[in-house]
């Protein structure tokens, strides 16, 4: 499957660099005669609060993503423990409720400004249409991939076998009474290792544009104000989004280079982001009409990959597996535990 990693992380990254692309000449572009607010700004504190902010939240993401990465010195964290499974549906808690509750009102903040044209950005919802079209583009992503790299590794598995697609070659011996063959168990585990792949990568994708837009908005800010509750809500934030991530990949069995690179791509974005909006917080402009459109379409396109990654691809998946079905205390717990990590992530929206 190595092909597959190097495939998916070269478009991640493009996709990165061209998020950053649009959103650097658009947001020095102070063409509204919006006025940002003046009275709190204090850029020396503000820069403190900003170091601090980078600090917390690069450990948060780096504990948070490796914490399942290291089950197998954590034997409670293994995909096979319950206790894995409550964690999981916490975390993905934490991203639905970053979909509807924090990105996806931005998105509609952005997108209804008083900053921009009101024709035609006031005469369609523009951020629910985008974000509907963000979580059709997810399932196609995730339909099509998947049976690309279905097709790719039931070809090589034909090859290997001399072509006998289909064909399960089984004999018994009637001295021991045992049997050897092809067993379908096999199929099955490598059809769902494969699913968990193409979670786990399209899952990092809505994370990593969505915390390039938070990590540039802080960096550009200089109200110390602003900034101080967004460090313990980003912090909060990042950890438990980087589990969710963290427990995707666990689940993907990504060989050690790929399980690094990705770890490295989540906990390294938001600081990033940061750093560059302070190296523009000059020249940033947080009422330019151009810069306010950009953001809130990516936005949008980010809340819907994460609402449906969150409903579809980690709470589904989960709550109607053979092992949370049977379970009668498993399936109280993981539901008491998807309400808080909503509940928790909801209640941040008060202060970030």
């Amino acid at each position: 499957m190595m092909n597959f990693e190097s495939y998916s992380h070269g478009w991640i990254c493009k996709i990165v660099f061209l998020a950053f692309i649009l959103l650097f000449p658009t947001a020095v572009l102070g063409d509204c005669t919006c006025e940002s607010d003046e009275e709190d700004r204090n850029k020396t504190l503000a820069l403190k609060y900003k170091l601090a902010a980078i600090a917390s939240i690069l450990v948060a993401s780096a504990i948070g993503v490796c914490l399942p990465v290291l089950s197998k010195t954590i034997p409670a964290l293994s995909p096979d423990r319950n206790f894995f499974f409550i964690i999981k549906a916490f975390a993905a808690g934490v991203i639905l409720s970053t979909g509807f509750i924090h990105v996806l009102p931005d998105a509609f903040e952005n997108l209804t400004s008083p900053c921009i044209n009101p024709h035609p950005w006031s005469d369609f919802p523009f951020a629910g249409f985008v974000a509907m079209v963000s979580a059709i583009g997810t399932l196609m992503v995730d339909t099509y991939a998947t049976s690309y790299y279905r097709k790719k590794s039931s070809g090589k598995t034909q090859v290997a076998s001399g072509g006998e697609e289909g064909v399960v070659p089984v004999h018994t011996h009637a001295t021991h009474g045992h049997a050897h063959g092809s067993v379908s168990i096999e199929d099955n585990s490598g059809e769902t290792l494969l699913r968990h792949r193409v979670i786990s990568q399209v899952l990092e994708l809505g994370i990593i544009v969505h915390s390039v837009i938070i990590g540039i908005a802080v960096g550009a800010s200089e109200s110390p104000k602003t900034i101080k509750p967004l460090i313990a809500a980003l912090t909060f934030h990042q950890f438990f989004e980087g589990i969710g991530l963290g427990g995707c990949i666990t689940q993907a069995k990504f060989k050690s280079r790929a399980v690094a690179i990705m770890a490295l791509f989540f906990s390294l974005t938001t600081p990033l982001g940061i750093v560059i909006g302070i190296g523009i917080s000059n020249i940033y402009s947080d009422t330019s009409s151009t810069a306010l459109i950009v953001e809130g379409i990516f936005n949008s396109a980010s809340a819907g990959i994460l609402i449906y990654m969150a409903l579809v691809d980690l709470l589904s998946a989960d709550f109607m597996s053979p092992k949370m079905q049977s379970n009668g205390k498993l399936q109280l717990g993981a539901n008491v535990s998807l309400l808080l990590g909503a509940g928790c992530m909801s209640l941040l929206a008060k202060w970030a």
